[in-house]
């Protein structure tokens, strides 16, 4: 399989429609196209079709039309195991398992076939450190079940920031999360992207919020992706 590089596409829509219905289609992408390092955020209204784009992006719902490029392979084929982290609105967790467990999930996704020995200490060290990123050292032996919705939903951007992926699509990954926790997630996942070169996909209904952290700022309405006019600001990374 192909791979990326510094620089290159790392998804490319070209004529896709998606949706669940060819009679009832959600939206057409006559053309997308981000680059490794690029975070992109999409705004719009509910029910508008933010989430299964992002999940068609993901190879979790067929377009209706078109051709998906993702990490250099083609749809209806996946990219190499563990170069595309997916972080959902139902968050997938592990409810009865730990903290650390359910990180540690994603760091093995990187790692094809048994672990052995290097491998396994390894990704017990991406995980432990994407915990600690999240601020949940604390909890990292805590029952998933225990945790209130803002943590699990750091739980769940450790998990794929530990997984060290060139693609990452979250989808309301901010909500539940009170003003600081919300600016130190925000501020990891762009310190990720930017030291890894990883390309950023986010869903994200408040527009002021979005231009804080993206590069460019796109608005789903009436079925087209449509440039937001105003300049977006970079976050500032507090390295």
């Amino acid at each position: 399989m192909a791979t990326t590089g510094a620089g290159d596409v790392v998804v490319r829509l070209d004529g896709v429609t998606i949706g669940y219905d060819k009679n009832k289609p959600l939206a057409e992408i006559p053309s997308l196209k981000i680059k490794n390092g690029e975070i992109l955020a999409i705004a719009g209204p509910s029910g508008i079709g933010k989430s299964t784009l992002v999940k068609t992006i993901a190879g979790l719902v067929r377009p209706l039309s078109g051709d998906i490029e993702v990490c250099g392979v083609m749809a209806p084929r996946r990219p190499v195991r563990g170069e595309l982290g997916y972080i959902p609105q139902r968050l997938g967790l592990i409810r009865h398992a730990t903290v650390f467990h359910n990180v540690l999930i994603g760091s093995r996704a990187k790692f094809c076939g048994p672990l052995d020995i290097f491998a396994s200490k390894q990704a017990k060290e991406w995980a432990k450190k994407a915990i600690a990123i999240m601020g949940l050292e604390h909890k990292i032996w805590e029952p998933i079940k225990r945790l209130s919705g803002g943590q699990q939903r750091r739980v769940a951007t450790a998990r794929t920031l530990a997984q060290r992926p060139k693609l990452i699509l979250a989808d309301e990954f901010l909500s539940e999360l009170d003003e600081e926790t919300m600016s130190k997630v925000a501020n990891a996942v762009v310190e990720y992207s930017r030291q890894e070169g990883a390309a950023v996909v986010l869903i994200e209904h408040d527009i002021s919020r979005a231009r804080s952290i993206a590069d460019r700022l796109v608005v789903m309405d009436d079925g087209r992706l449509n440039p937001f006019l105003s300049e977006t600001k970079t976050l500032e990374v507090k390295m």
